[in-house]
């Protein structure tokens, strides 16, 4: 099968990313609580579009007799979550460069295949799902957890129509933003019964100072990735840009600032 083309609203390769310091943010008990009872210190996990690694490496610790796989079709995001497997001192971790939509695995080799933040990213959701299914062991586990809503205080209107940008470009490119809310009927559509997918829901909450901070720089720095993109097409002016970035530099200053991200959770049993 050939590859599926990046569909990803920000480019890899334009240090986005590592502004977002996602290396040290995500770990398994804020990103991955909802699978965390069913990690055992023996298994094998696949980390499908495992960014820069930090989730894939904290699983690392939560399976000391086993190995996760970490595999992202970026080689540079690879190639940071290498190294940080080695700052971390986590030895039973590797990382490859891979596509989600045709997983160089045989069948039935990991315990648990594991997205976060992905499915809605990708080209064609429904098959990467299916390949997740493909090689996850019978009885193992698919989980995946995806993006819903969004609530947020101070009502900035230019904040929140930022937010609404970032959707509309992940839709332009073939994305599905808020993809948490369709995961299951994804599911159904791939094979797994009713019987077997847990649904559940979480949320990340930014709201002291330091919080604020790291939110809304990050919020600013992506817009600085698709912004200009966004200005190209006409989507948005010049000006509007620059107030979507002045609202969320506002909302970094503001005591009472709180921003929460929702998010969509499944646990799929494959049964055979």
């Amino acid at each position: 099968m050939t590859s599926k083309p990046n569909i990803y609203v920000l480019e890899h390769g334009d240090g986005t990313l590592r502004t977002l310091d996602w290396l040290s943010w995500r770990t398994v008990a804020n990103s991955a609580a909802y699978l965390q009872p069913y990690i055992q210190p023996e298994m094998s996990i696949l980390d499908v579009g495992c960014g820069p690694g930090s989730i894939s490496v904290d699983m690392g610790r939560h399976v000391p007799k086993g190995r996760v796989v970490g595999m992202d079709s970026s080689p540079d995001l690879i190639s940071e979550g290498r190294a940080f497997a080695i700052q971390q001192g986590v030895t039973n971790v590797e990382f490859q460069v891979g596509d989600v939509h045709a997983l160089d695995f045989p069948d039935n080799t990991f315990d648990i295949v594991h997205a976060h933040q992905v499915l809605q990213h990708v080209a064609d959701p429904i098959q990467g799902l299916r390949e997740m299914k493909r090689v996850t062991k019978p009885g193992g586990i698919i989980a995946v957890r995806e993006g819903t809503d969004i609530s947020y205080y101070p009502e900035l209107s230019a904040m929140g129509t930022s937010w609404s940008l970032f959707a509309t470009m992940a839709r332009l490119k073939g994305g599905n933003p808020y993809a948490g809310k369709k995961i299951h009927v994804w599911a159904r559509e791939v094979g797994f019964e009713r019987s077997s997918v847990t649904c559940s829901a979480s949320a990340w909450c930014f709201s002291t100072p330091e919080e604020r901070e790291y939110w809304g720089v990050s919020m600013t720095t992506m817009l600085s990735g698709f912004g200009p993109k966004a200005v190209e097409m006409g989507l948005i002016s010049q000006q509007d840009l620059k107030d979507y970035e002045e609202s969320w530099k506002e909302w970094i200053k503001s005591e009472d600032g709180w921003f929460s991200l929702y998010h969509g959770e499944m646990l799929c049993r494959k049964d055979s």
